[in-house]
């Protein structure tokens, strides 16, 4: 960990609501609310950090970047008199939102590390672990670097990495920062995690959370159970991946997707960029996103991936700079590399791992086929008797910070029905709420899950593939 510096810094919005210089003075800066965090360090000297704890297994940089929305409609703000706030003047060619967020540089060299900051993506890094084997127990390290903000280098703002509703057993490495570590530029933290529950959980930044959530500083997270390996058969079929510790195989899957809800409102990424400050009373976004896309993008494949270093996260290949690969022939979705697209054969169980991190519940709905919820906030549905509690539904509904755990079985192939004979059945998966479907005409929360004939795909090998 970086030695802890007697520097203090005040919150920028506490600055901002102190309306001008003279106020400032006149408040008199003993009188501001102050805050102990990791301070100040040179890039260089932080990366050299890296080498006095052990080795992270992974390596995540927070700072700022541009992703790409659907440009049309123009987006215009009466609370912030009438400016065009989609796209972004300030956007680079190609892009039309400013975001924070984050980046996995694990396997960069320092100068690559370094040279990342501009480049965050949406959503997050998503990343999983195995749960803890009480008898062999193994720590989980990450270690979380502050680049800083490219688009706004007048701000000095922290940031963390909090694991919503993971059971930590201490407050240090949890990530809210007024009882745990916060990240300055060019400091390094290491966390350390024991995963001891499975399930589906989210991360995000704790540091101005509600500002730093919505801009984009979030992703999925997930645990995989200790039953796992093992082989157990369920309804006739052996399964060796679950969901959850079941017993009995009742949550095995052949695939597993990720299905990451987030929102864009026009005004808060705009008044980041351009120095001002939303009236989040008057939140209503502009764009709800599956995978950090609206659809639809939710159908273009990953970006290509670092197969070699997915060992814990969906790897994207990088250039020799360090920055990502974009998808191909999409230059403009470089930093939102997750496909929405579910792919399986006939026959096959599919686990979608829903998380929301959105400020507006999510009502998914698939069309044509049913889902069987498993587990919420990484709980599996049983009874305290052990009793099965779960149940089929074509919709989920969830809100802001919750999990849902849901296993479609693919029926039989059909012949293309529904796919304009693309030799796939298509099946609608999508937010039943009408603004967060299509955005009012630029795209929404909407993707397809697409079934193969049987034996077609090969077997998964890695997540949302």
């Amino acid at each position: 960990m970086s030695k802890r510096s007697d520097d203090k810094a005040v919150s920028r919005r506490h600055f901002f609501k102190l309306t001008s210089g003279a106020t400032l003075a006149a408040a008199g800066m003993g009188l501001l609310p102050f805050k102990r965090l990791l301070g100040p360090l040179a890039m260089s000297d932080a990366m050299a950090q890296v080498t006095t704890n052990p080795l992270p297994d992974l390596f995540f940089g927070g700072t700022d970047g541009w992703i790409s929305l659907p440009p049309t409609p123009v987006r215009t703000s009466a609370s912030l008199g009438g400016v065009q706030t989609h796209p972004d003047p300030y956007a680079p060619d190609g892009f039309t939102t400013y975001i924070f967020g984050f980046r996995n540089i694990t396997n960069l060299n320092d100068t690559q590390r370094a040279a990342q900051k501009n480049h965050a993506q949406h959503n997050a890094p998503m990343f999983w672990l195995d749960q803890v084997n009480p008898a062999n127990p193994r720590d989980f390290r990450m270690n979380l670097t502050n680049l800083g903000l490219a688009q706004r280098p007048d701000l000095f703002d922290a940031h963390t990495i909090h694991w919503h509703g993971f059971r930590n057993v201490i407050t240090f490495f949890d990530g809210e920062p007024t009882g745990s570590i916060a990240v300055t530029t060019g400091r390094v933290f290491q966390y350390v995690y024991r995963p001891r529950d499975p399930g589906t959980y989210m991360f995000h930044c704790h540091v101005e959370d509600v500002e730093h959530v919505h801009m984009g500083m979030t992703g999925p997270v997930w645990v995989r159970p200790l039953q796992n390996g093992t082989s157990k058969t369920y309804l006739g079929k052996a399964y060796t991946k679950f969901a959850y510790n079941d017993g009995d195989g009742s949550t095995g899957y052949d695939r597993e997707f990720p299905m990451f809800c987030s929102e864009v409102w026009g005004d808060s990424h705009w008044a980041d960029a351009h120095i001002q400050l939303p009236e989040w009373s008057d939140y209503d976004p502009d764009f709800c996103l599956l995978n950090g896309r609206v659809y639809p993008d939710t159908l273009v494949a990953n970006a290509p991936l670092d197969v070699a270093h997915s060992t814990n996260t969906l790897a994207i290949q990088t250039d020799a700079a360090g920055d990502l690969v974009a998808p191909a022939g999409r230059p403009d979705l470089q930093y939102q590399p997750y496909s929405a697209l579910v792919k399986c054969n006939a026959g096959d169980r599919v686990l979608l791992r829903f998380a929301n991190l959105g400020f507006k519940e999510s009502a998914m709905t698939l069309v044509g086929l049913a889902m069987r919820v498993v587990g919420k906030d990484a709980t599996p549905m049983r009874g305290r008797d052990g009793t099965d509690t779960s149940y089929e539904a074509t919709t989920v509904s969830f809100g802001a910070g919750e999990s849902i755990d849901a296993i479609i079985t693919a029926p039989a192939f059909s012949g293309g029905s529904g796919s304009s004979g693309q030799g796939y059945d298509a099946y609608v998966l999508y937010d039943r709420a009408y603004e967060r479907t299509n955005n009012l005409g630029g795209g929404g929360r909407r993707t397809e899950i697409r079934v193969y004939p049987a034996n077609t795909l090969p077997a998964q090998t890695l997540p949302n593939t």
